[in-house]
């Protein structure tokens, strides 16, 4: 295996191992969408294209913009829930 391979696993076990120690949560997106980017970068060196795409695509794609939705929703109910107990 070449340099370039070894830097590429290395950084996955840095994106994996960082993403489980993030306190925030958009942080954590980003890690895991930078995690599956550089899944794509290996599937395209282990010659496998179709892989590649689908990881990119779903993985960096449809699953991130699902997350940040997600979080949106979750902050938008934080924040109902704060002015709902400041009117208390």
């Amino acid at each position: 295996m070449s340099l370039f391979t070894y830097i590429l696993l290395g950084f996955l076990i840095v994106c994996a191992v960082s993403v489980t120690f993030s306190k925030k949560l958009l942080n954590s997106i980003l890690i895991f969408m930078s995690y599956s980017l550089v899944m794509s970068i290996v599937w395209m060196v282990l010659e496998s294209p179709d892989l590649a795409i689908t990881e990119a695509a779903v993985g960096a794609g449809v699953t991130s913009v699902l997350f940040f939705v997600t979080l949106k929703k979750i902050q938008a109910m934080v924040g109902e829930g704060d002015q709902d107990e400041e009117k208390k």
